[in-house]
């Protein structure tokens, strides 16, 4: 029985590694880099959240729950350790930016919209926005750029307006990088919550909606209904967070333990049998 259970998941898993499959490829990464990056989260994972009393798992005991070998499981461990494995997810400035201009409150107006901002000159100006936020770069390369993803509109007397909050990587690799962390992980750690039994906190919010019963006809209008409503719901819940990080900052309490950070995914699909081989 539970050899039967097992296979499920791992036909399951089958299913859901296409799409990663297919990704690697098409970035030049092969089974083996994969097969080397998926041994260091199971040594990752096994170690940290397998220890007795608070420490860690001994190499003995990962080695025996991954089925890698003591000496493998030493040498992930030193890469791991030495920070070879570690990613770091650099902020992209040009959405530090917006964000704080949709949300800081120097530079709303009274209705809670991003103000519309003179270049320079008068405070709260765009230049003092992008030196208080954009890192080192100059703020009329941030208006160059800003206007050509066409997030702001620049009127006839030179002001800035915000008009769109959110900035999508232009390059496939980052592109990529930013949909695995930002939208893969996110879905695997809800996953992982919804189905551990030794937790008993409520259940982490997971939904879908699908259908097999759409004319292809039909699929360009619904994909742009869909688009349409999700940056609208998406929208709604950064100003709710928005909302919480002003408060945070209003009231920050001496001994609080640190920031939590929380996130709702929701995403469009289409699936074809023809390309993954299985019926939804």
């Amino acid at each position: 029985m539970q050899k039967d259970a097992q296979r499920s998941v791992l036909q399951a898993l089958l299913i859901a590694i296409r799409p990663i499959a297919k990704m690697l490829l098409r970035n030049g990464i092969g089974f083996r880099e994969f097969a080397e990056i998926a041994k260091a989260a199971f040594v990752d994972v096994s170690t940290k959240d397998y220890g007795l009393r608070g420490r860690p798992t001994n190499i003995s005991r990962v080695a025996v729950m991954t089925g890698l070998t003591r000496k493998e499981v030493r040498r992930i461990r030193d890469k791991i350790s030495s920070g070879e494995e570690a990613l770091v997810i650099k902020s992209n400035p040009l959405g530090t930016v917006l964000h704080k201009w949709y949300s800081v409150p120097a530079y709303l107006s009274d209705s809670g919209d991003p103000m519309v901002l003179p270049f320079d000159g008068s405070t709260p100006s765009f230049s003092q926005l992008v030196r208080e936020f954009g890192g080192d770069i100059p703020p009329g390369a941030m208006r160059t750029e800003l206007r050509r993803i066409e997030a702001i509109r620049e009127h006839e007397n030179g002001d800035l307006e915000a008009i769109k909050r959110d900035v999508l990587p232009f390059e496939t690799k980052d592109k990529l990088i930013t949909g695995l962390v930002h939208g893969l992980y996110p879905m695997g750690a809800a996953i992982a919550h919804n189905t551990n039994p030794d937790i008993q906190d409520e259940s982490w919010t997971q939904r879908t909606a699908s259908t097999t019963g759409v004319r292809s006809e039909d699929i360009s209008r619904i994909r742009r209904i869909s688009r349409d409503r999700l940056v609208e719901f998406t929208d709604s819940i950064d100003d709710l967070f928005i909302a919480y990080e002003t408060l945070q900052g209003e009231e920050k309490h001496s001994g609080d333990e640190g920031d939590a950070a929380v996130g709702v995914g929701v995403f469009y699909f289409e699936h074809s049998e023809k390309d993954d081989g299985f019926k939804f």
